[in-house]
């Protein structure tokens, strides 16, 4: 087994088709069917059922097909390795970011490495946190930045900064007269959430879950539970970072959280094995250059990072 014949069935697993697989790899269909076959012959295993529709991984196929990307990922790894300082800061960068962070550093991101370092392709996608992780695990994105703690010991977690979660009040609800919301206040009333599609989540349903304030939003823009609000009525949650994006207008919807303050950690995070230092630490000085110092102070370390 040759690892060009790992990146054969990993492009017939992307494009689900044996001819445009072939024409990917610059190869006759028939050519890429009998070096398939060939691999299938010595795992002595079926890779692809061939009478699906588009063509799909078998059970064991998809084992084969995940472990054939981080085998390529570590291969790729060790020619950068061999890279100059200067190399390494070319080349493509993915990140995978969760969806309440992107709007405020995707754009940022574009910015400050686009200026600095032009011979780096980047590419960003939303993802959920879950997806993010195995994408990660899979080597299928170089970089993730999501809200911690990832609970993984496959990844390390960087933590970038520090936000307190705000609530988007109605001037039609009671709690829109107090200068701060308590936490008894907020548990005590339906709150407008995106998860598992957009719906009103009820007082015992907070409590008794125990919902993190991140799974407020999960899959879903904090943009769209502001307009809800506005039309609707009722409570949201935002994170602190988000309160910018509100209109002059409705600023004054936004009232602090507290008894407790509740907040979240965003972190960079990578495999324990990632090596790429000189990309890593330059999404970190773009984060550094697009977040207010005051949410980075106590969390973004100083100084450039080492693996």
């Amino acid at each position: 087994m040759t690892l060009q014949q790992l990146r054969y069935i990993i492009a017939i697993d992307k494009y689900r088709h044996f001819g445009k697989a072939a024409e990917a790899c610059s190869l006759t269909q028939s050519t890429l069917s009998l070096m398939v076959k060939k691999i299938e012959e010595e795992l002595d295993v079926r890779l692809f059922d061939r009478d699906a529709h588009p063509v799909a991984p078998t059970e064991m196929g998809r084992k084969v097909i995940d472990q054939a990307k981080v085998v390529l990922y570590h291969v790729d790894q060790i020619t950068e390795m061999t890279r100059s300082e200067k190399e390494a800061l070319t080349g493509p960068l993915k990140i995978a970011l969760i969806s309440t962070v992107a709007p405020v550093l995707v754009p940022g991101l574009f910015k400050y490495i686009g200026d600095r370092y032009p011979s780096i392709s980047l590419q960003t996608e939303e993802m959920l946190t879950d997806t993010i992780k195995d994408k990660l695990r899979k080597a299928e994105v170089d970089l993730g930045i999501l809200a911690g703690p990832v609970n993984d010991p496959g990844l390390l977690e960087i933590p970038l900064y520090h936000e307190r979660f705000l609530a988007y009040v109605s001037p039609d609800n009671p709690a829109y007269t107090q200068e701060s919301i308590r936490m008894e206040t907020l548990l005590g009333q339906p709150v407008w959430i995106i998860r598992n599609g957009l719906r009103q989540l009820e007082p015992s349903d907070l409590k008794e879950r125990r919902f993190t304030f991140e799974r407020f939003f999960e899959g879903g823009r904090v943009g769209i539970l502001i307009q809800v609000v506005n039309n609707n009525g009722g409570i949201t949650i935002v994170p602190e970072t988000h309160s910018g994006f509100i209109l002059y207008s409705q600023q004054n919807c936004l009232r602090p959280i507290v008894d407790p303050v509740p907040g979240r950690t965003i972190s960079l995070v990578i495999r324990a094995d990632y090596i790429h230092e000189a990309k890593l630490n330059a999404v970190v000085d773009a984060v550094r250059n697009i977040i207010p110092g005051t949410l980075q102070e106590g969390v973004i370390r100083k100084g450039k990072l080492s693996l």
